[in-house]
């Protein structure tokens, strides 16, 4: 194995990962293709430059963001530094200065003495050393396409179209049953609806609001992934014979076949999160909640993940990565960001660190570490490698990600309780690795 680390990507993961592992002491050579090629989104040559929102999620105790922004404090992460001293008022969010934020990761990065950074495109892997591929959603089509020639076509490459995701916790089970269609094995949660709550179901359906995309994002529907709006524009029975059709379903309390039906399916091993099968959509969020709270079951549905529609590349992360962010096949070589199927500039940056830090392991001859299940980190690379390959969307930090707390406590209470065991456990972990461990 090579000395040398390549950090392949220059947005928040890269910055991160080449910074994280040259503080290992392990020289890095950071590739980013800007500004020698642009992409439709960015607009500047600056690393980590945020080309969406300008926040890092909701801050506190009780926030699951809040808790990665915690671990990554205490991780000594670059990004986060640039991000506190970039802060702007923005309630209980940790919002930047978009153009001081991306120029305090880029001060860092380029003042490091063991960082390289090499402005061209990467259209293949560097075929020695540790390689740290952070390309993000607008991967180069020279470097997807060799990614699939290399560890085959497993990647989810055109445009992302995801439903929402709910705690398990929050659906109300009185009115939902386990079942699957024709009597099969019972591994869908199923919310039946009578006809009058389906009327009242379309009717939020049909006054929602659609994301508007950015010009770069021309949406091109699938006919085997439609958004749940666009089915709804069809017509008023076109749900029924799609995503919404209740045959096979028979309701155990009434012996009965339901007008309409709502499926989801488990997303996690554990069952804590579940996924409405066929909603796929593209909503402003408010209006998602409304029309998922519609629906019989859910009307206190805590949504933690919301649907999405836009242009994405990333890998089916369950087929191809470790939870230490390797590739299965080819361990010298790990992803990171929202190419390994995370959503978010904290997540992105998260595993960016993680995989910088189990690059320098193995440019040193060690071995590649894993946060505790308990932190918020650990619990999303454990996502990234076991969630459901068939159906594998990206995934962005939330409670679902994690042990639920042992006792029955109000929810904020219970919220606070885990944020502490997660962010002790992170911290005792930061000690038994040697890694560098901020004052708490």
């Amino acid at each position: 194995m090579g000395t040398r680390v390549h950090v392949i990507g220059g947005g928040l993961a890269g910055s991160e990962a080449a910074l994280a592992a040259a503080r290992e002491g392990v020289p890095v050579r950071l590739y980013e293709m800007r500004p020698a090629k642009t992409t439709p989104a960015h607009r500047t040559d600056k690393l980590a430059e945020l080309v969406c929102s300008t926040s890092l999620g909701a801050e506190g105790e009780t926030s699951a963001k809040g808790l990665l922004q915690a671990e990554m404090r205490a991780a000594n992460s670059a990004v986060m530094a640039a991000a506190d001293a970039a802060r702007v008022p923005a309630g209980g969010a940790l919002a930047v200065d978009r153009e001081e934020f991306a120029e305090g990761v880029t001060r860092a990065v380029l003042s490091h003495p063991l960082i390289e950074v090499v402005r061209e495109e990467v259209t293949a892997l560097p075929e020695e050393g540790p390689v740290v591929l952070a390309t993000g959603p607008l991967t180069s089509d020279a470097l997807a396409e060799h990614l699939k020639a290399r560890f085959g076509d497993h990647f989810l490459a055109f445009y992302d179209a995801a439903a929402p995701v709910v705690l398990f916790e929050s659906i109300d089970m009185e009115k939902c049953f386990f079942a699957g269609r024709y009597d099969q094995s019972p591994d869908y949660i199923n919310c039946p609806m009578t006809e009058e709550e389906y009327r009242r179901f379309y009717e939020v359906l049909t006054r929602a609001r659609r994301h508007t995309p950015h010009e770069w994002e021309k949406l091109e529907f699938f006919e085997g992934c439609i958004p749940i709006e666009e089915l709804g524009r069809r017509g008023y029975q076109t749900p029924l014979f799609g995503p919404m059709k209740p045959v096979g379903i028979f309701d155990p309390r009434t012996k009965e076949m339901p007008f309409a039906v709502v499926q989801l399916r488990r997303e996690d091993k554990a069952g804590r999160m579940w996924s409405l099968v066929g909603f796929q959509t593209g909503l402003k969020w408010g209006d998602q909640k409304e029309l998922v709270r519609s629906i019989p079951g859910l009307e206190h549905a805590e949504i933690v993940r919301y649907g999405v529609m836009h242009r994405n590349t990333y890998l089916n992360a369950p087929r191809l990565l470790a939870e230490t962010l390797q590739f299965k096949e080819e361990p010298r070589v790990l992803a990171a960001g929202v190419l390994a199927g995370v959503e978010g500039y904290l997540e992105s940056a998260a595993t960016g660190w993680l995989a910088g830090k189990n690059a320098a392991r193995l440019a040193q001859g060690g071995s590649p570490a894993v946060p505790p299940d308990v932190s918020m980190l650990g619990g999303l690379v454990r996502f990234l490698a076991g969630a459901n390959p068939e159906n594998f969307q990206p995934m962005n930090a939330n409670w679902g990600l994690v042990p639920a707390w042992p006792e029955r406590l109000p929810k904020k209470e219970r919220r606070r309780r885990m944020f502490a065991r997660g962010l002790s456990a992170f911290r005792d972990w930061l000690r038994r690795e040697g890694f560098a461990l901020t004052a708490a």
